[in-house]
């Protein structure tokens, strides 16, 4: 597989990552973690050579995976994680509460490190703004960890332009994680030219909609009473069978470049800039090499045009996140 350079900060990784949550966290049942030890190694043997995790996955059992799985590989991969929640009560609510302050920055980076068998996080991710702590103390608490060597670069989550911006004169921004897909096109707004302007990568999540744009799913699909896709409003049954236009319009191109919906919506990802590094996630070795082969899919200008065409006559139902949950992204 190809590499790419996230912005201008020197950080080369696979033109595909792989993101890590769904092994833990989320999504059904939690796969057996053997299974996903082999896939991570896997991943590596294929190509990869860019993980996503976080603190919160599990939490701290998906940083853990991440880490026993990829220290044979030290050397070849760069692992990315996040901080930014507290845990603050017991059950379900447990981490949902923000905290980002200096202090706790400074205290949590231990563990991560100690869980990913590493002496520097090559990626540190604020997993979303804190609205309560100002953004130039964030950049600053991690800028005083890539002083110390405990950091290599610093990453933000979902955040806003102008917090981009302001963290960015604190200390140069890696990368953004935000979510980014033809089903979910926001960042085309004012995040993608922020970035370019101030040379910044994108690592879009979710890049097939949280699987949909696989075509595997469709309005009869019932998920596990643990799937996060249940409290999700663009699933429900309704908004599935009428956003299928759009897996019809990725299947149609996939028949003609003898692909698959998933592969065409990576390609289109991969070829809307070169600074563009999308972490699909899987719990499955089939489709990881689905995932892995997108990377070979080229789409024409002409192809392109088409697809922008035919999508700009699709309007996707349904929010992308529940409310408290949106209400944390773009601040």
């Amino acid at each position: 597989m190809e590499n790419r350079q996230l912005g201008n900060s020197g950080l080369e990784v696979s033109a595909l990552g792989l993101g890590c949550m769904g092994m833990s966290w989320s999504y059904s049942p939690v796969p057996d973690r053997n299974q996903m030890t082999s896939l991570l190694r896997a991943a590596v043997e294929r190509g990869v050579t860019f993980f996503d995790t976080a603190e919160v996955y599990g939490p701290y059992t998906n940083e853990e995976l991440v880490g026993e799985a990829l220290a044979p590989f030290r050397n070849q991969v760069a692992i990315a994680t996040k901080f930014g929640w507290k845990a603050a009560y017991e059950g379900e609510a447990r981490w949902s509460r923000l905290d980002s302050r200096p202090e706790h920055i400074k205290q949590v980076v231990g563990g991560s490190l100690k869980r990913l068998r590493v002496e520097a996080i090559d990626l540190y991710y604020q997993h979303r703004v804190d609205p309560e702590v100002p953004i130039e103390d964030v950049a600053g608490a991690v800028k005083d960890l890539i002083q110390q060597g405990k950091v290599k670069h610093f990453g933000l989550s979902e955040a806003a332009a102008k917090t981009i911006r302001r963290a960015h004169a604190v200390q140069p921004v890696t990368a953004l994680q935000s979510e980014y897909s033809l089903w979910f096109r926001e960042p085309e707004k004012e995040i993608l030219p922020t970035l370019e302007e101030l040379g910044i990568g994108f690592v879009p999540f979710s890049p097939l909609g949280k699987g949909f744009l696989t075509g595997k799913i469709d309005e009869n699909t019932k998920f596990d009473s643990s799937d996060f896709r249940n409290i999700v409003p663009r699933f429900n049954a309704e908004n599935r069978k009428a956003n299928q236009a759009l897996v019809d319009l990725l299947q149609n191109i996939a028949n003609r470049k003898n692909a698959t919906p998933g592969q065409i919506a990576l390609a289109w990802l991969l070829a809307q800039k070169p600074w563009i590094v999308p972490i699909p996630g899987t719990t499955k070795l089939h489709r990881l090499e689905e995932n892995i082969g997108a990377a070979a899919v080229k789409l024409t200008t002409e192809d392109l045009a088409g697809i922008e065409a035919a999508a700009s006559r699709i309007t996707i139902q349904g929010a992308r996140y529940p409310e408290q949950l949106e209400q944390m992204s773009n601040r």
